[in-house]
C-alpha cells in the first residue's frame, strides 16, 4: 500500500480544452506527444530558480520549448533523427526576413512548375519499397521540393522547410495517416489518390511561420537556448556533467516500439527521404529494441511482473524485461546529471501485456529510489489530448488488439 499513498486522480492535469499547438508546438505531428501545459506546470511547480532543464527522451522538444519560454536553458536527447530535427527547429530563433525571402522564392518556384517552366533535373532517392509507398508522380514532386530545400543556405530556415517536407512526405504517401505503423491504403483508394504535394507543404509552411512569429514575440527578450543530442541515455549521458541539471521533465517511451508506439515506423519514410541511413532500424535501437534473457532485477515490483508474464508467454516476458532493463540503465545514467535537491518529473503510461497491466509509474518510482531519490507525488490524469491510438496490437498478431492507456501518471521524484 505504501506505493499508493500519494497517488490521486487530478482532473486539473487533463487540460481538456487547452490549445496544445501554441507557438512552435504547432510544427509537426508526432506519436504520443507530451502536451505543453503539463511541461509548463511541472516547470513552474518544481523548477523554481532552475537554470538548466534536461529531457532525456525529448521527442519533438515540448519540454525544451516550455523551458525556453521560462528563460531556462534546455538539453534534450533522442535517438530518432526526425525527432532531433523537429526539436532543433522548434527551439530555434529564425530570422523572419530571411525565411520570408525563401518562402517567396518557393512560391514563385511552385508557380513556375505548375506552368511547366524550369523543371530541374532531379534525383529520386533509392530506398527499398519507395514504389510501394509513393506513386511515380508523387516521387517526382517530392524530389523537386527536396532539391529546392537542399539549396537553402540558412540552416535554420532549411530545417523549417525540412520538417514541413517531412509531414508532406507522410501525407502524400500511400500510408494510412490514422496509423503510426506503416499500413498501405487499399488498392481502390490508391487508384484515386492524387495528393497536391505543393499545396500540402505550402500549408505546413504557412502554419509553421505563424507559430514562429508567436514564438519570436514571446521570446524577444529571452536568451535561453536549447541543445539537442542524439546519444542513447541507456549507454551514456554524453558530455552532460554530473550534478549539472536543475530539473528533469520528460515523457519516456511506454514500452518497446515494436508493440507499443511505433516511433521508428512513424518516421521511417520521412527519414528515408531526408537521407538518414538505416532508417528502418530505428525501432531496434530504442529502449527494448534488443531482446535479452531474463535476469532478476532485485526489485520486487519488476521481478513479480516479469514472472507473471513468463507464465503466460516467455517471449513476451523477455521483451518486457528487455525494455525495463534498458529503462533502468537509462534512469541510472540520467539520475547522475541531476543536482541534489532537484526534481525528476516523468510522465508515463501503464500499458497491458498478455492482459496484465504493467505499473510503469511504480516501477519508475522504484528505479529512482534505487538511485537515492525521494518519492514526492504521482498525479493521475485522463488522456483527452495526447495523440495515441485507441487500440494497439501488443502481440503483433492480426486481429488481436488491446485497449491502450486512458491515463497518464506524472511521477515526481526528488534527489537527496
Amino acid at each position: 500500500m505504501e506505493l499508493l499513498e500519494k497517488q490521486h486522480i487530478n482532473t486539473s492535469w487533463d487540460f481538456k480544452t487547452a490549445n496544445t499547438k501554441t507557438y512552435t508546438h504547432c510544427y509537426h505531428n508526432y506519436p504520443a506527444m507530451m502536451i505543453p501545459q503539463i511541461a509548463e506546470r511541472l516547470i513552474v511547480k518544481y523548477g523554481k530558480n532552475a537554470k538548466i532543464l534536461f529531457d532525456p527522451y525529448c521527442g519533438t522538444g515540448t519540454s525544451l520549448v516550455e523551458a525556453i519560454l521560462k528563460s531556462i536553458n534546455a538539453i534534450g536527447t533522442d535517438l530518432n533523427p526526425l525527432a532531433q530535427l523537429i526539436a532543433k527547429t522548434k527551439t530555434a530563433k529564425i530570422e523572419l526576413k530571411i525565411l520570408d525571402l525563401y518562402l517567396n522564392e518557393f512560391n514563385n518556384f511552385s508557380f513556375s512548375l505548375n506552368f511547366g517552366f524550369n523543371k530541374p533535373n532531379i534525383a529520386i532517392p533509392n530506398f527499398k519499397n519507395i514504389d510501394f509507398w509513393f506513386s511515380k508522380e508523387t516521387q517526382n514532386k517530392l524530389a523537386i521540393i527536396k532539391q529546392f530545400i537542399d539549396n537553402i543556405k540558412d540552416n535554420n530556415v532549411k530545417n523549417l522547410f525540412y520538417i514541413a517536407f517531412s509531414e508532406t512526405v507522410r501525407e502524400s504517401s500511400f500510408t494510412r495517416n490514422s496509423e503510426f505503423k506503416l499500413y498501405r491504403i487499399p488498392e481502390k483508394q490508391r487508384e484515386k489518390f492524387n495528393p497536391d504535394v505543393f499545396s500540402i507543404i505550402t500549408s505546413k509552411l504557412v502554419r509553421n511561420r505563424k507559430g514562429l512569429v508567436d514564438y519570436l514575440n514571446k521570446t524577444k527578450y529571452i536568451n535561453a537556448k536549447a541543445q539537442i543530442f542524439g546519444f542513447n541515455t541507456v549507454e551514456t549521458i554524453g558530455n552532460i556533467p554530473e550534478k549539472s541539471i536543475d530539473i528533469i521533465v520528460t515523457s519516456p517511451p511506454y514500452g518497446d516500439s515494436r508493440t507499443t508506439v511505433a516511433y521508428g515506423q512513424f518516421s521511417r519514410l520521412s527519414n528515408q527521404w531526408l537521407g538518414i541511413e538505416n532508417a528502418n532500424q530505428i525501432d531496434n535501437k530504442l529502449m527494448g529494441g534488443k531482446i535479452s534473457n531474463i535476469k532478476k532485477f532485485g526489485i520486487n515490483i519488476v521481478d513479480e511482473i516479469i514472472e507473471n508474464i513468463t507464465i503466460k508467454d516467455n517471449k513476451r516476458a523477455r521483451e518486457v524485461y528487455s525494455f525495463y532493463k534498458d529503462y533502468y540503465k537509462s534512469i541510472n545514467n540520467v539520475s547522475a546529471t541531476l543536482k541534489c535537491g532537484g526534481y525528476a518529473c516523468y510522465v508515463v503510461g501503464n500499458r497491458k501485456v498478455k492482459g496484465i497491466t504493467l505499473p510503469t509509474d511504480k516501477i519508475t518510482r522504484a528505479f529512482f529510489e534505487a538511485n537515492g531519490f525521494e518519492y514526492k507525488n504521482t498525479f493521475i490524469r485522463n488522456i483527452p489530448n495526447k495523440r495515441m491510438p485507441s487500440k494497439n496490437s501488443p502481440t503483433n498478431e492480426i486481429g488481436k488488439t488491446e485497449t491502450t492507456m486512458n491515463n497518464e501518471y506524472i511521477v515526481v521524484m526528488r534527489k537527496y
